[in-house]
């Protein structure tokens, strides 16, 4: 476990204003959103059926919370995310290009190892949108991530007028670096992934890093994607260099969604051909769902960036282990 508090830390807000902010921040931000992407709330699932191939298996390896539905003699697994859900549901809406939606999306990711960023509990706002044809290329990608990072900027400078103690924390770079997940192995080839991130986000401030999923020219992919909803060459993570914790912070994986033609070649890469039966891939071969952008953007992650935090358990509840519950309580840190 690598929980650690910076020297000399304490919270700008107290637990009940800690918590106040955090709902306001969430509307301010979530109701900006939703006006620059055209997007409009609608429920979420917090299970599926494991047989439809809806549920997202992150890098493949991560085990879902499963359980027996007694009454439809199924399985049900708790959600990941909800990247393959979200196409399907808009499918379903009838929706039109350039119209989309956001859900607050729930889910347990057992196998997450805890530390400053990371639980095994996750909350995030899940978001998707129709597009055409003519849309699935780099500029209009670029374009949505830009958006992203206004919102998320503007969000910052209204809590921090209501809270001028936030202002201490510095303020996020409005302007997005773009690089390849190629590029930047080649100007750090001897780094490992997490530390080139926090090299080139410590660099400029806000990155977003692209084509994630691949195998780069080292014979390894900068880092794990499934194969069956993010487009390896028109994807990406948003990253946030963050002072009080000298990291870089990943606040949101997004992309274009695969195509019939994307969707068969990376099933072939990733060994993962015995999915084609499934209802969802199914449908995405057969060219019977949208095309789609989306992504998620972490609800925690922000409120730790705008209110100042050093460890995501200042900003929801879950479960901890001794050590970060003893390292925490050393440095007179409440945890949720």
């Amino acid at each position: 476990m690598n929980t650690f508090i910076p020297e000399g830390y304490k919270s700008a807000l107290s637990i009940y204003d800690t918590q106040k902010a955090i709902s306001l921040l969430n509307r301010i931000f979530i109701d900006r959103l939703a006006g620059e992407l055209n997007l409009y709330r609608v429920s979420a699932p917090l299970f599926v059926q494991a047989d439809t191939g809806i549920n997202d298996d992150l890098n493949g390896v991560e085990r879902p919370v499963s359980f027996d539905i007694a009454n439809t003699d199924t399985m049900g697994q708790v959600v990941h995310s909800l990247a393959k859900w979200k196409r399907m549901a808009l499918k379903r809406y009838n929706f039109y290009p350039g119209k989309g939606i956001y859900t607050d999306m729930n889910a347990i990711r057992r196998d997450e190892e805890m530390d400053n960023l990371h639980s095994i509990y996750v909350d995030q706002w899940d978001w998707e949108k129709i597009i055409e044809e003519k849309d699935r290329n780099i500029d209009f990608l670029k374009s949505q991530v830009d958006k992203i990072i206004g919102v998320l900027c503007d969000t910052q400078l209204t809590m921090q007028s209501i809270y001028p103690q936030l202002s201490l924390g510095g303020q996020i770079n409005r302007e997005v670096f773009y690089i390849t997940a190629q590029e930047l192995e080649d100007v750090y080839p001897n780094l490992s992934p997490k530390e080139r991130e926090h090299e080139i986000a410590k660099k400029y401030g806000t990155v977003f890093l692209m084509e994630i999923g691949g195998a780069l020219r080292s014979g390894k992919p900068h880092d794990g994607r499934a194969p069956d909803y993010d487009d390896w060459g028109l994807n990406g993570d948003i990253l946030i260099w963050y002072g009080p914790l000298k990291c870089a912070v990943e606040i949101s994986s997004m992309g274009i969604r695969v195509n019939a033609e994307s969707m068969d070649k990376q099933l072939k890469i990733a060994g993962c051909d015995d999915r084609r039966n499934l209802l969802y891939h199914k449908m995405l071969l057969n060219n019977e769902l949208p095309l789609t952008i989306g992504g998620g953007i972490g609800q925690s992650r922000i409120s730790m960036l705008l209110l100042n935090k050093v460890h995501v358990g200042e900003v929801q509840v879950s479960v901890w282990d001794e050590q970060t519950i003893e390292v925490c309580e050393k440095a007179g840190i409440m945890l949720l």
